[in-house]
This record gives C-alpha cells, structure tokens and sequence, in this order.
C-alpha cells in the first residue's frame, strides 16, 4: 500500500479504504494504523476489520475479537458465520457460549449462522434449544434451516417434528421438508407434504422432481413434469428442465430429452455451458453420440466438464480411439483435464489392446498433472486388466492399491475370473463382495450361480442359509424402454404390466423366429 493511501487513514474518509480492502495484508497494514493513530477504540471501525478478516483469517479475527474490549452482537455474528466456513465450526458454538455469558442477546441473524456451524446432531440439538427458549422457533427461515440440517444428519423424524411445530408454514419450509424426505427415501411423506402445501412455486416442483430421480423413480418424474407444464400455473424453470434431462438420459428416454431439448431453445434460455454439456451428457446415454458430437463441436467456449463429458461419451459408445484423440487434443489446445476426464480416458481404454495405454495415463495423471489416482481410476484399471485376462496383475494392484477396494473393482474383479473361468479367485473375490455388501442379493446369486455351474452344490446350500440368516431380501432385476414418452420397467417374472400378454406373444414370434434361421442356417452369405 502506498503512502498516500496510508496518510489519508486519519482523513474521515478512511473506511473508503476498509471497502476498497482486498488483501489481508492491505487489512493488516490499515489495522496497524488505527491502532497507531488511536481508532481501534471506534466499534464501527473494530467490526469492519473483524468482518473482513473473518472471512479470510480466521485466526487474525479472533485475535481482533479478543482484544476488543466491548465486542457487540456484529462481531459474534461475524466470528461465527467465519467459523462456519473453516474446519473448526465447534469454535462458533463456542463463542455463542462466550456470547451468552457475556449477556449478549442474539438477534435475527445470530441462529441461521449458528446452524451452519453445527457439524454433527448433538451440536444441532443445543442450537435447537436454544431457538426454542429464546421463542425463535416460529421462525420460518430457521424452521427451514433446522429441518436442512437435521435431514442432512438422517435425523428426519426430528425435521418432521419442527415442521409440524410450526403455525406458519411457507414455501420455503415445506420445500425443504420435501427435499430432506427424498434424501432419506421417503418418498410417500414428501408426496404428502407437497400436497398439503397452501401453495407452489417452481421451486417445488424441481424439488419433487429431483425428488423422484434421486430415488429412481422415473416414470413418477415425468409424469410431475407433464402433470406441472399442463396446469400452466407454474413454468417450469431452466434448472428443473436440465434435471429432467439429466433423468432422461439415465434411463435412455430420447423422446422426453429432444422435447425438453426443444423447449430449451423456444424459451430463449441461455446455451451456456451447463446447458451445452447437459446436452453432450443426454445424447450420449441416448446413444445418439453423432448428435453429442455436432452440440460439441458448435460450442463457442467448452470447460474442463464439457470435454470430460464429450470424451466419456465417446468411450460408452465404443469410439475408443476418438475419444483417447480427443483427450490428447485436450491436452495440447484445452482446459487442463481433472480427475474426472481421467475416469473417463481410462474407461475409453476398456480393449486389451489399449492396457499398455491405459498404464500410460495412469503415470500421467500424477508426473504431469498433479492428480493423484483415486479408487475410480484404479477401479477402471482393475476392470480392463480383468477383462483382458490379466487377472494376476489386477490382482496385484488391488493388493497394492494406497484405499482399500470397494465393491467396484471386486464386482469387475469377479466379472472378469467368470470370464476367463478362473473359479478360484472368483470365489475369493465373491467372497469379499458379500463381506462388503451384506444386504444386496446380487452378491449371493452371483456366486451361487457359480457353484451351480460347477456343481458345487454344498457352496448354494450354504449361501442360501446365509442369506436366511441374514434376512436378505432377493430384488428382482429389472430393465426399461421408453416408447412413445412413457417409461415402461419391467422384472423379472413380471406379470403386472397391462399388455403382457402382446408382450408374450411378440416374445413367442421373435424365439420362433430365432429358432428357424438357426435350423435353416444363416440368411445370407
């Protein structure tokens, strides 16, 4: 800081240099001078330090706040709402105690930054007393920030309790009711509280249909979307249509996606990034990855998420060597790649005659880029060498791996000794499967229809009775088609679906059919 600007601090101008403050070595150069000049007694000119260096040291904040004689409800509220973006959030409970004792009364904004400084429920309960004896609770912006953070703390029954405890229920707390049972998977309780609610706004149907996807539920998700663009009360916002079509591409509903894709365009919204690579992400999925490609191609301006998404798109659609030119092009005139482009390169790897390049980039991504390797990229590595039949060197690197393996790479581990016939290790990595995933059904059938095949019929026995013991619940597989915008799931064995018997017959023909061109031979040579 030049001189001029320090001999001006004793000008009443002064603050003009706190706002204009950017650095903390700026804030320390005016706090020495108020200090200097006798100012640092002035509450106001105290609180904007403290205010300003809360947000960037911590630790100097405090110092402030300690050697400030008569701290006022500001600062607190300061220090705290700094706490909350650090690692040592306890403090801000801590200063509220400080706070108290020194018969400081909280005001409108002392609790919502005090909710943000809770870091586990215990910490939540005492803050919730607190609202509670003080006569805060009819809040609505702190009933809504209770019921985030008890929801975020799977403690749902008492964000159900504030909830219901409250006369004035507005949007905003009702719609994060919603969104908090949806996290904890109930699903009914949240249909229940948007029906209930007075009145919706946009808002509350992106959480109910965010709602239905994070839980799978994605025929219920486009229905709300249909049930929403036909009331014509609410219109649907940008955020909410790029959840759908996001939910479209999971479940591969090309119709839904291009429709929303169109409505994009006529309501005149941005195509901005997140827009460009939602679009790269749902085409892709769809398998439409020419489509992927031109969206791509015409983008003025891709960031590292968008040649991520467009590498990774290539890799599932089988261009392996587009996609790997594609990251290498990246490299040389894009954004520098993350992790997550690494993920999807090295899925793009997924041929044995593509392991020595795979093994390559692996060694790249920490020489030349800093990234450290992280349980996804060893996860794709395990796969490929599996797949290939190197199941010794997969094997050795799970063993060598900095993490412990996840259910990830022992199901591509296992996936690729069913392949090549290695029972042995299957059997070891099966095992290690059920030990990590004790409640999924899928780990036991697997397993045991390896025994089956092998004859080992004692191993079926034995894991039968395990799962007996355990009370796993066997889910049935399931699969989906979109025809004509309606998602249609189907499991195994199912006979609920209201055509099944057309869906039979069309099953008869086309296994008749099967079954004379393999008697007569091929159609054509």
């Amino acid at each position: 800081m030049n001189r001029t600007i320090v001999n001006t601090i004793s000008n009443p101008q002064y603050l003009r240099l706190l706002q204009k403050c950017s650095t903390m070595d700026q804030l320390k150069q005016i706090h020495a001078q108020t200090i200097t000049m006798g100012l640092a007694r002035f509450t106001y000119i105290t609180s904007k330090l403290l205010a300003f260096s809360a947000t960037s040291d911590i630790d100097y904040a405090h110092t402030i706040l300690n050697q400030t004689s008569m701290p006022t409800i500001f600062d607190y509220n300061s220090m705290i709402l700094g706490y909350s973006k650090t690692s040592k959030q306890e403090f801000g409970i801590l200063l509220y105690t400080q706070m108290r004792n020194n018969r400081i009364q909280p005001n409108a904004r002392t609790f919502p930054v005090l909710i943000k400084t809770c870091n586990c429920i215990s910490s939540l309960l005492q803050v919730h007393g607190q609202i509670v004896k003080l006569g805060n609770i009819s809040d609505v912006y702190l009933t809504s920030s209770l019921i985030c953070t008890y929801s975020h703390y799977k403690a749902i029954k008492s964000a159900i309790q504030v909830f219901r405890e409250n006369p004035y229920k507005n949007v905003v707390c009702c719609t994060s009711l919603i969104t908090g049972c949806f996290n904890n998977g109930l699903v009914d309780e949240a249909c229940k509280v948007f029906d209930e609610m007075p009145e919706r706004s946009d808002v509350s149907y992106s959480a109910m249909i965010s709602g239905f996807v994070r839980n799978e539920l994605f025929n219920k998700a486009f229905d709300f979307f249909h049930r929403l663009k036909n009331c014509n009360l609410v219109k649907p916002n940008r955020s909410l249509l790029l959840t759908i079509l996001t939910a479209c591409g999971t479940v591969g509903a090309l119709n839904i996606g291009q429709n929303i894709h169109h409505q994009l365009i006529e309501d005149s919204f941005c195509f901005d990034l997140q827009f460009g690579t939602s679009l790269i992400d749902f085409y892709s999925k769809c398998g439409d990855i020419e489509k992927a490609e031109d969206i791509f191609t015409n983008m003025p301006f891709k960031d590292v998420a968008t040649w991520s998404a467009m590498v990774m798109g290539l890799a599932t659609n089988g261009k392996n060597e587009t996609a790997i030119n594609l990251f290498e092009d990246m490299t040389q005139k894009g954004p520098v790649p993350n992790d997550i482009t690494f993920i999807a390169v090295l899925v793009a790897c997924n041929h044995k005659s593509l392991v020595t390049k795979a093994w390559c980039l692996l060694g790249k991504m920490k020489k030349l880029f800093g990234i450290q390797p992280g349980i996804e990229h060893y996860g794709c590595m395990v796969d490929l060498l599996a797949r290939s039949g190197q199941l010794k060197r997969a094997e050795i690197l799970i063993n060598l791996m900095p993490m412990a393996p996840d259910e990830a790479i022992w199901g591509s581990f296992l996936h690729g000794c069913l392949i090549h016939s290695e029972i042995f290790l299957a059997e070891k990595a099966g095992k290690c499967l059920i030990e990590l995933d004790p409640c999924n059904s899928g780990r036991y059938v697997v397993l045991a229809n390896m025994y089956a095949d092998i004859g080992k019929w004692e191993g079926v026995i034995g894991l039968r009775n395990l799962m007996v013991e355990r009370k796993v619940d066997t889910t049935p597989g399931w699969s989906f088609i979109e025809v004509d915008g309606i998602v249609h799931k189907f499991f195994v064995n199912d006979q609920c679906h209201p055509r099944v018997k057309d869906l039979h017959k069309v099953l008869q023909v086309l296994n008749n059919v099967s079954i004379n061109q393999t008697a007569s031979g091929p159609l054509c040579t």
